[in-house]
C-alpha cells in the first residue's frame, strides 16, 4: 500500500458537496518547501524520466507482491507536463490489496489531474475506496467514492488553488523524493501541505537520513534517505521512510512499524548489462521470418477488408465523425470522441461482460 488506511467520519451513502474546511487558510507550506519546488530545473526533470520496480517482502523474507514507478513527458489538455503512475500490489494474510495512483503534473509539480484507489478484497467484505483530484479554473475539485461491502460513501470538496500552494500529492510525492535524491541535499524546515482520508488540509514533511551502506543484489552500494511524516489531526503520524541510489532510482521503501519492505532486487547497471548480452533479432535478415510475416501480413489485409465490405456502415461512422472533429477542432480530441460515440453504447446489443484481469 502507498499510504496507511485512515478511517472516513463521513456516514455510508451521504454525498458531501462542501468547500474548503475554514482550517484551510491556516495550515500553509512553509517558504523553504515553496522554493525548492519553484526552483526545480527542466534539466532535473530530464533526469527523472526512468522506471522503478521494486518487490515486497515480509519480515521473513516472503514476496508478498511488487511495487512500481513510472515517469514520462505528456500532453495533458495540449499543456506539457509529466504523467506519472505507480502500482502496488500484494496480499493481506492472502487477501490481494493494492493501490495505484496517475497524475499528470506540472514542470513544477503542481497537480493537473490525479487518480488513486486503494482496494482490499477480503472473502465476504471488500474495501475500496477511490479518489479524484482536477484542477479546474483555479479550483481544486476533489471526489471521493468509498466503497465497503454494500454501502457506499460519496464525498466531494474544493479548495482555490491560492490556499493550495506547496501542496504535495500521493503521485507528486513520489517525483519530488526523486528530485531530493538527485539533489542529495534537502533543506531544513520542508513542510508542504496534503490532504488526509477525509479531504482535509494537512501537513507532511521531509527531512534528510542522510547516506548509508545497502545491499542490492550481490554489490553494497551507497545509498541517500529521505523521510515522509503524514501528519494527522486525531491520529499518529505516519512516517515513511526511503533510500535511493546515486542516479535516482529507489532502493527501498518502507513504513516504519510495519513488518513489509519494499526493495529493490537488482541494480538497474545489471539489468542493463543482461540486455546487453541478448543477441538482437533481425527479422530481415531471416527468410524463413520475412516470407511468415508478409504472408500474415496479406492474411489480415484480405480478412479487414472482407470485414469492411459486410460492414459499410463502418466507414460511414468514421467519415462522420472525422468530420464533425474537423469542423469543431476541439482542443481535447478524446474528451470529445468519448461524448460523440456515448450515444452509440444505448444501440449495441448486450454482450457478455469481459471479467476484467485480477490485479
Amino acid at each position: 500500500m502507498m499510504e496507511a488506511p485512515l478511517e472516513d467520519e463521513t456516514p455510508a451513502g451521504a454525498l458531501a458537496g462542501i468547500e474548503g474546511p475554514d482550517h484551510a487558510e491556516e495550515l500553509k507550506a512553509s517558504d523553504e518547501a515553496i522554493t525548492f519546488m519553484s526552483s526545480i530545473e527542466p534539466a532535473e526533470l530530464q533526469k527523472c524520466v526512468f522506471p522503478d520496480s521494486l518487490v515486497t517482502v515480509s519480515e521473513g523474507g516472503r514476496d508478498l507482491g511488487k511495487f512500481s514507478v513510472t515517469v514520462e513527458f505528456a500532453r495533458r489538455l495540449q499543456q506539457p507536463c509529466l504523467l506519472l503512475h505507480a502500482q502496488s500490489q500484494g496480499a493481506i494474510d492472502d487477501s490481494p490489496c493494492g493501490t495505484t495512483v496517475t497524475a499528470y503534473l506540472t514542470t513544477d509539480l503542481e497537480v493537473l489531474e490525479e487518480d488513486y484507489r486503494e482496494y482490499i478484497k477480503l472473502e465476504g467484505h471488500s474495501l475500496d475506496k477511490r479518489c479524484q483530484l482536477v484542477q479546474h479554473d483555479r479550483q481544486m475539485v476533489i471526489d471521493k467514492v468509498t466503497t465497503v461491502g454494500e454501502e457506499v460513501t460519496k464525498e466531494s470538496v474544493s479548495y482555490p488553488m491560492s490556499v493550495l500552494r506547496g501542496l504535495v500529492t500521493e503521485g507528486s510525492n513520489l517525483l519530488l523524493m526523486r528530485l531530493i535524491a538527485l539533489r542529495k541535499k534537502l533543506p531544513e524546515h520542508m513542510t508542504f501541505i496534503s490532504f488526509n482520508q477525509g479531504l482535509r488540509i494537512i501537513h507532511t514533511t521531509f527531512s534528510e537520513l542522510g547516506l548509508k551502506q545497502l545491499e542490492v543484489g550481490d554489490e553494497t552500494v551507497e545509498v541517500f534517505g529521505v523521510e515522509r511524516i503524514v501528519h494527522s489531526m486525531e491520529d499518529s503520524p505516519t512516517t515513511w521512510q526511503c533510500y535511493f541510489l546515486a542516479d535516482g532510482h529507489l532502493a527501498s521503501r518502507v513504513q516504519v512499524g510495519s513488518p513489509v519492505t519494499m526493495r529493490l532486487l537488482q541494480l538497474p547497471s545489471q539489468l542493463e548489462k543482461g540486455l546487453e548480452k541478448k543477441i538482437p533479432l533481425v527479422w530481415e535478415e531471416d527468410m524463413q521470418m520475412q516470407s511468415k510475416l508478409l504472408d500474415r501480413k496479406e492474411e489480415l489485409k484480405a480478412d479487414h477488408a472482407s470485414y469492411l465490405r459486410h460492414h459499410p456502415e463502418v466507414r460511414a461512422l468514421i467519415s462522420d465523425f472525422l468530420q464533425f472533429l474537423l469542423l469543431r477542432k476541439p482542443d481535447d480530441v478524446f474528451q470529445f470522441a468519448r461524448e460523440y460515440f456515448l450515444p452509440f453504447a444505448s444501440h449495441r446489443p448486450p454482450e457478455p461482460s469481459l471479467k476484467a484481469p485480477s490485479l
